[in-house]
């Protein structure tokens, strides 16, 4: 089943927390086009006043300027909603590094406000953004949940510790909570600025810009990149999950392997430069592989990603060049 072909009852409220960030946003909208209500709270720490400026006319989207960080703020967006959608979080891993006081408040404190708030507020299924750097150094692939390794950066600690919280929640207090681990999400509205800029969208604006994109490492790494569609999807199914799924974390990509030097060519070719990139140390705290076993979500969730990473490619380079 499609995400759009799914059916809530008519006046639902969905609370989308970091709903100004790339995929907050998106979720927002993708909602908006259900016909559904939606409640955005960010604090635009790192998401966009024109990600909010996009939807702001649309009678059914509310925003609300707000930190997580504060648990009257998540106690008030969570008034009346039945689904919350949890994706309030700083990414980045080498920024973790340099700033682990503020991610654990950010990312761990400010979710456990909003899992509290969810549950004084009577919220219906609480859906939380985890993420593909908890399997830390297990070198297995594909990547499947209940074999993970050593975490390497506080980035992805802050994770594990929401997932832990979650696990907590739905055992003491009955709340439904659905950890969604993402894969390298990538698509429309990803900001391509900053030292922190994801790989695709930083490499393409790079490229338009006639600029020679630098590749940590020799390029070999591998990722399961997934395209922000197969994200959204995930989110609303998660609301409507069994209650077997409640308190277990799930890992949303489309299960393919992509190599960063594969990639690098693939967009040179498709925008038609002829730039070499070139080669930097590696990050700090990457892993080399990544590639997800998706078949627990497909089981319990009914997670069925529509769009490989070729289309979800070709569907952002067409964005960005439009866009940029």
């Amino acid at each position: 089943m499609l995400y759009t072909d799914l059916i809530f009852p008519k006046d639902t409220l969905f609370l989308v927390t970091g709903g100004a960030g790339f995929i907050g946003s998106n979720i927002c909208e993708a909602i908006l086009k259900m016909g559904y209500r939606v409640r955005c709270l960010d604090d635009l720490s790192t998401g966009k006043q024109a990600n909010v400026d996009l939807l702001a006319g649309n009678p059914n989207y509310e925003f609300i300027k707000g930190d997580i960080k504060d648990l009257d703020t998540c106690m008030n967006a969570c008034e009346g909603v039945d689904y919350v959608m949890n994706e309030a979080a700083w990414g980045s891993v080498p920024r973790s590094i340099e700033m682990p006081l503020f991610y654990c408040a950010n990312n761990i404190q400010g979710t456990l406000n909003m899992m509290e708030a969810a549950r004084q507020k009577g919220v219906k299924t609480f859906v939380y953004a985890s993420s593909s750097s908890v399997y830390g150094d297990e070198a297995h692939l594909p990547k499947q949940e209940g074999v993970e390794g050593n975490l390497l950066s506080p980035y992805a600690l802050t994770k594990r510790a929401d997932e832990e919280w979650a696990k907590q929640y739905t055992k003491h207090y009955g709340l439904k909570t659905i950890g969604l681990r993402y894969f390298n999400v990538f698509g429309r509205r990803q900001d391509p600025h900053g030292a922190y800029a994801a790989v695709i969208p930083k490499f393409i604006k790079q490229l338009l810009d006639n600029e020679r994109p630098t590749i940590n490492g020799d390029g070999k790494q591998s990722r399961d990149f997934t395209y922000i569609e197969n994200v959204i999807e995930a989110n609303l199914k998660a609301c409507l999950a069994p209650d077997e799924a409640s308190g277990e974390a799930f890992n949303v990509a489309y299960g393919g392997r992509e190599y960063l030097i594969d990639i690098y060519y693939d967009l040179t070719k498709a925008l038609g430069k002829d730039i070499e990139p070139i080669f930097g140390p590696d990050r700090k705290g990457d892993i080399k592989h990544s590639n997800a076993d998706i078949s627990k979500a497909k089981r319990l969730l009914g997670y069925d990603p529509q769009y490989d990473f070729a289309r979800g490619l070709n569907e952002a380079i067409e964005w960005y060049k439009a866009n940029l």
